[in-house]
């Protein structure tokens, strides 16, 4: 039975016994280096909060989780640090300078047509236009409220429209005739009744149609309202992900008022993003009108040559080679028939001929459209 070599024991501080090689010195000088990082300049965590002297303070684990923006002992979610940069970034969607315009449209219609329905000194002002994630905006929602879903018939898209507890008792009271000077009662934990549904309807038709007409020197659409809910849970019109731009306008009546805010998601809007790109009303991408201008006007300017063609025969070519002056060659054309009008290779037009002044002539009586090329 042979003899076996029998391993060095390892020695208690993990090495075994005799000389280390180079490899096993520079791994082990490698584990040391990763386990100063590790540690602290006195020994301690890195998360401890210390100070070596030299003005370099390492921080504790509850700010980096502040840095970070993880949860807080509470368990809510905190907005700052890295994860408000990555959230924010998620709706950094391209700007719509043209939607501005067509909001400040709507609070000047929206102006005149809620005095007219009210009978009362309406003022609403455009807070704010901003973009949203679909999901994050339906969370922040102030209960309770109502929740208007429309429908853009010619985008083929909907939108969202939220009226507030504020504004839906003062419309109310507006128009049930309640006094001026007298702020709205609330009279919160209870549903909403079919009357105040069909005043906050009636209210809701009037902004439908202000945002049509909004939106008519850009696109003509017709915004209609399909129904109206007061849990955001069943006004879900797109993926909670999906970016969507937030109008937060202000509607007051005196003492009274509150605010009503436009969803619309950019799916919505996709049918007519290149009009809301423009700068201002009417702007053209890459085109210069006068350079269009000055070269169709030397285009219809431009000398070109025409050939009356009054025959063609196609005939072998040792036919041709037998050909000598004074051969002759029939052709099938009558002084009746019209003859083609060509430029270059390219048939124009079917003309008849004849004489004016002593000189042949051509009458045009058909244009010959171009012919399409085959796929």
């Amino acid at each position: 039975m042979a003899d076996t070599e029998t391993p060095p024991a390892a020695a208690a501080d993990g090495t075994a016994d005799g000389p280390m090689s180079e490899e096993e010195q520079a791994m082990m000088a490698e584990w040391d280096a990763m386990a100063s990082q590790a540690l602290g300049v006195d020994g301690k965590p890195l998360g401890a909060d210390t100070d070596d002297g030299g003005g370099t303070r390492i921080l504790n684990q509850d700010e980096i989780d502040s840095l970070l923006g993880f949860n807080d002992a509470s368990g809510q979610e905190q907005a700052s640090g890295v994860m408000a940069l990555i959230n924010s970034a998620l709706v950094n969607y391209e700007r719509l300078p043209m939607l501005d315009i067509v909001f400040d449209r709507l609070v000047r219609l929206m102006s005149t047509s809620l005095r007219n329905l009210t009978s009362d000194n309406v003022e609403v002002s455009l807070d704010q236009v901003s973009t949203v994630r679909f999901g994050d905006y339906m969370n922040s929602i102030p209960l309770p409220a109502m929740l208007s879903i429309f429908k853009a018939e010619e985008w083929d898209n909907g939108g969202l429209l939220m009226v507030d507890s504020a504004l839906i008792y003062s419309i109310v009271d507006v128009l049930l005739g309640g006094r001026k000077g007298t702020p709205a009662i609330r009279i919160e934990g209870r549903p909403y009744t079919t009357i105040e549904t069909k005043l906050i309807e009636r209210m809701v038709g009037v902004v439908m149609s202000d945002m049509s007409s909004a939106f008519d020197p850009l696109s003509p659409v017709s915004f209609t309202m399909e129904r109206m809910e007061t849990n955001p849970r069943f006004a879900a019109i797109t993926q909670g992900s999906n970016a969507c731009v937030l109008a937060r306008l202000r509607i007051d009546m005196g003492d009274r008022g509150g605010r009503v805010e436009i969803l619309l998601p950019y799916a919505t809007l996709e049918p007519i993003r290149e009009l809301l790109l423009q700068m201002f009303m009417g702007e053209k991408f890459g085109r210069d009108s006068i350079w269009e201008t000055h070269l169709t006007n030397e285009l219809y300017s431009t000398d070109i040559d025409l050939q009356a063609v009054l025959a063609e025969k196609t005939v072998p070519l040792g036919e041709l080679l037998n050909w000598k002056p004074g051969s002759t060659v029939f052709f099938n054309t009558r002084p009746k028939d019209r003859i083609e009008v060509r430029c270059g290779q390219f048939p124009m037009f079917k003309a008849s001929t004849g004489q004016k002044q002593g000189m042949l002539a051509v009458r045009i009586d058909k244009y010959i459209p171009p012919a399409k090329k085959s796929e």
